[in-house]
């Protein structure tokens, strides 16, 4: 699918400081963030014939799914619901795709729709500044300034780790880091570990790790409740079959193509799924 390149268009702007108007460039729409939803925001852009750029402060696109690589990272969001209505994917390989998987899937599906072409990485956003006289906006980023009619915000708030402000945390002599960085070349076998906080992350990484160190504990203000994950590998038969039958039935209940049945409640129930994170 071939596209041809953005076309900025040359205005006269001033700079926001009060200096003589320069020649810059605008653009009609500029979206901040390359993750999940700036490459849906830049695709739509794309089919409506909106001229468009895309800022994105890191090395590739992914956002979330880019920053986050720890063990068991994964999606919370069964599969088949986490993807762009415009683009379904019938070959996810588990009920809860991994973090690798939604990566590749999003780099996919942008190379698909043709919007890498708009992308401009390495591009931080450092101030977005509305200039009134202009009816602009003008960005400034790590690489220079941009002017733009709208923008959309997609940067997203989970990308910057949040570290708990904790007294002698600076003295600590040991290896400490956050999940979402997580120092994969630290082998933490036979370790002493501390987890600081149950959330979504330490609910899916603390059972990776917990077999493989020598003692776990787990620093949290509430327990969360927590549920047996249903999250079944998805088989090439089921790839090969699923999209294809338009009608399919299940114990005399008609359901549509890709729809899997959750387990009883009843038997859910029966194996005691009110556990506590200890």
């Amino acid at each position: 699918m071939a596209h041809a390149p953005a076309q900025p268009t040359a205005v006269n702007a001033f700079d926001g400081a009060g200096a003589a108007p320069a020649a810059q460039t605008t653009y009609p729409v500029i979206v901040v963030g390359a993750g999940f939803a700036g490459i849906g925001a830049a695709i739509r852009l794309r089919q409506a014939g909106i001229n468009f750029l895309l800022l994105e402060k890191g090395n590739e696109i992914g956002g979330v799914w880019r920053d986050n690589s720890y063990p068991g990272c994964g999606c919370d969001v069964p599969s088949a619901l986490y993807s762009y209505s415009f683009a379904p994917n019938p070959r996810w390989s588990q009920f809860f795709a991994q973090q690798g998987e939604i990566k590749d899937y999003t780099r996919r599906t942008a190379e698909q729709f043709g919007v890498m072409d708009r992308v401009r990485l390495q591009h931080e956003l450092l101030e977005a500044r509305w200039v009134d006289a202009q009816k602009l906006w003008r960005l400034h980023t790590s690489a220079g300034v941009y002017w733009a009619q709208f923008v959309v915000m997609a940067s997203g708030p989970m990308h910057v780790p949040v570290l708990p402000h904790i007294k002698g945390l600076d003295t600590f002599t040991g290896v400490h880091f956050h999940s979402a960085r997580w120092d994969h070349g630290y082998d933490l076998r036979g370790k002493r570990v501390a987890v600081i906080g149950s959330g979504a992350s330490a609910i899916q990484f603390v059972p990776h790790i917990a077999p493989l160190v020598q003692r776990l504990t787990l620093f949290q203000r509430t327990a969360p409740w927590v549920l047996p994950k249903f999250d079944p590998p998805i088989s090439a038969r089921w790839h090969h079959h699923g999209p294809a039958q338009a009608h399919c039935h299940h114990r005399g209940r008609p359901r549509t193509p890709g729809q899997l049945q959750p387990p009883s409640p009843s038997r859910a129930t029966n194996h005691g799924v009110e556990q506590r994170l200890l």
